[in-house]
């Protein structure tokens, strides 16, 4: 925020005329909120622990229709029963996954990066593609693909391993890169870090 410095004229106080400098606080037409890395932490946790909730009663629903009494097989060919537990077998594991994403993202800590930092795990990047489009990504050490919104933006969760994520490690502010082959080739400048 920029501060202007004015001059207000005051009532006269015992008979004399006064001058005050009076501090104005001058928009500079930023908004007034800033991403953190420390909000969208919380907004990660606060997605993951939505999806658990979401998983874990799909699983229980699951498993009670693969031993409802009307999904009991009445022949060798009738297996909607079994299809119904592998369903849930995979919804369980899926909230397990989540649940270990949820320990790790709980215990993760922020590391600080200035724009000669190499990019890591747990920076917050912004990048330009050739088209002029931006696009934020914070590299977690897991659930890549996973998206949040802050305000206005954005943000996907991408890991080390994912091909941008492969591309953006070990990358400073003002580095370019091309994800992709073909007609599906994209490049991008690395425009912010932090």
């Amino acid at each position: 925020m920029r501060l202007r410095l004015t001059r207000k004229k005051t009532a006269p106080r015992d008979g004399a005329a006064e001058r005050e400098a009076h501090l104005t606080l001058l928009s500079d037409h930023r908004p007034k909120f800033m991403t953190t890395k420390t909000h969208i932490l919380k907004l990660i946790i606060e997605q993951l622990t939505h999806d658990l909730a979401v998983q874990f009663g799909a699983a229980k629903t699951a498993h009670a229709a693969s031993i409802h009494e009307e999904n009991i097989p009445d022949n060798k060919y009738d297996t909607l029963g079994l299809e119904a537990s592998y369903v849930a077998q995979g919804q369980a594991n899926r909230a397990q996954d989540i649940k270990q994403a949820l320990q790790i993202y709980g215990r993760l800590s922020l590391q600080h990066f200035d724009e000669n930092s190499a990019i890591r795990l747990t920076a917050l990047v912004s990048l330009e593609c050739d088209d002029g489009t931006t696009k934020t990504v914070f590299i977690g050490p897991l659930e890549g693909g996973l998206k949040v919104r802050d305000h206005q933006t954005e943000i996907m969760v991408i890991t080390p391993a994912s091909p941008l994520g492969r591309q953006l490690i070990g990358r400073v502010t003002g580095d370019c890169i091309a994800v992709g082959s073909g007609s599906s080739r994209r490049e991008y400048e690395i425009i912010k870090v932090c």
